[in-house]
């Protein structure tokens, strides 16, 4: 490899999982950088695709941190936050129904609730917010966003009349969804559903078949969730006529949890791919425009990586603008020629320094800075 030439430096990475924020890793990137090459220009524009971290990019990216107290995903209080900028939210529900607000070793497959996520919109909708991004991802939840919609206004209730217990499996039980008691001001809110997935509600590519057992569910879970998923859409029908059905085998529906499906049919959001809306509001294209080099990158580049995620839509914008994009990460999972085809001309893993994975999270932020160093040595000229 030889040097670019590049004197400015465009960093839009995502975190690297259980041991760096995006913010953090742009910081290290940077650092390494200066030490190789002190005369180049960084910009540091920390990036997420709607998941954990998303909330985190905003507030790096000149949004307000917002903080409120929600229903978690097991009922309990729990302290969530979302970013606010004029009258434009983005709420991260992992905040409030995601996996890492469960204690260790402790799954609620089937009664885990997205209430809190719900709440999450309420207390955005109270600080004035008229368009809102909501970004799944990590959810504990399977639960197709009824206690999302509950939180709203919306009543669930089985054949007695009485209300539903949270969770996704109780949705076996529901015989009425009655949607006319939302929040008014849900339609005079523009909401758009942030996500790196595509599935739909139910089915083989679902939420229960596909994500439910990183949420503890057991096969008979599985089975049971699709089941009362199913049944869930199948019972909006009756007061939202075929929109309910097309919703449910709508892309995004059943992303996180089949939360999609009750943003889609409870909110009127348009689905977009989660990495897409936010470089849109961090400003990426204007910080694009002045770089002559884009580093992204996050924990572990896999398969994973090439469908939707933070990076593949860093360097799909990049390229589409002619910026070259290289790549950091913690390991290295993909082949060249994968990377090459997403647009990345190469990637410096920390496993390259460090072979022994605990350490390399353990020790992540100084390895970065010796490998964008590397980097930097690799790929930057010498400034005059």
């Amino acid at each position: 490899m030889t040097d670019t030439g590049t004197g400015r430096v465009l960093i839009a990475a995502d975190k690297f999982k259980g041991s760096l924020t995006a913010a953090e890793v742009a910081e290290h990137v940077a650092a390494g950088i200066h030490a190789a090459r002190p005369g180049v220009v960084v910009e540091a524009l920390p990036v997420a695709d709607g998941g954990d971290g998303t909330v985190d990019a905003a507030v790096a990216g000149g949004f307000t941190p917002r903080e409120v107290t929600v229903t978690g995903p097991l009922g309990l209080p729990v302290d969530a936050s979302f970013a606010l900028r004029g009258d434009t939210a983005v709420i991260e529900m992992a905040q409030a129904s995601g996996l890492r607000l469960l204690p260790p070793f402790t799954f609620a497959p089937l009664t885990a609730t997205t209430y809190g996520t719900g709440e999450l919109i309420t207390a955005a909708l109270d600080a004035g917010a008229r368009t809102v991004v909501l970004g799944v991802g990590g959810s504990a939840t399977t639960d197709g966003g009824a206690g999302m919609l509950t939180a709203l206004g919306a009543r669930l209730l089985d054949e007695d009349g009485d209300p539903l217990p949270h969770g996704g499996g109780p949705l076996r039980e529901v015989a009425t969804v009655d949607l006319s008691r939302l929040d008014p001001r849900l339609k005079d809110t523009e909401f758009v559903l942030a996500s790196d997935v595509d599935n739909p509600l139910t089915g083989p590519r679902g939420a229960a078949a596909v994500y439910g057992p990183q949420k503890g569910a057991d096969p008979m879970d599985v089975e049971a969730l699709d089941a009362a998923l199913a049944h869930f859409a199948r019972v909006l029908e009756r007061t939202e006529g075929a929109r309910a059905a097309e919703y449910a085998a709508a892309p995004g529906a059943g992303a996180a949890g089949g939360i999609g499906f009750g943003a889609l049919i409870g909110l009127g959001a348009v689905f977009r791919p989660g990495i897409e809306i936010m470089l849109e509001l961090l400003g990426f294209e204007r910080a694009l425009a002045q770089a002559e080099l884009v580093i992204t990158g996050e924990g572990s580049l896999d398969e994973q990586t090439l469908h939707g995620k933070a990076p593949a839509g860093v360097a799909a914008a990049a390229r589409a603008a002619g910026r070259p994009v290289v790549a950091v990460c913690g390991r290295l999972a993909i082949d060249e020629p994968a990377l090459r085809a997403a647009g990345i001309e190469a990637a410096y893993p920390l496993t390259d320094l460090e072979p022994d994975p605990r350490r390399c999270i353990a020790e992540a932020g100084p390895l970065l800075e010796r490998v964008a160093s590397r980097l930097a040595e690799e790929r930057l000229a010498p400034r005059a």
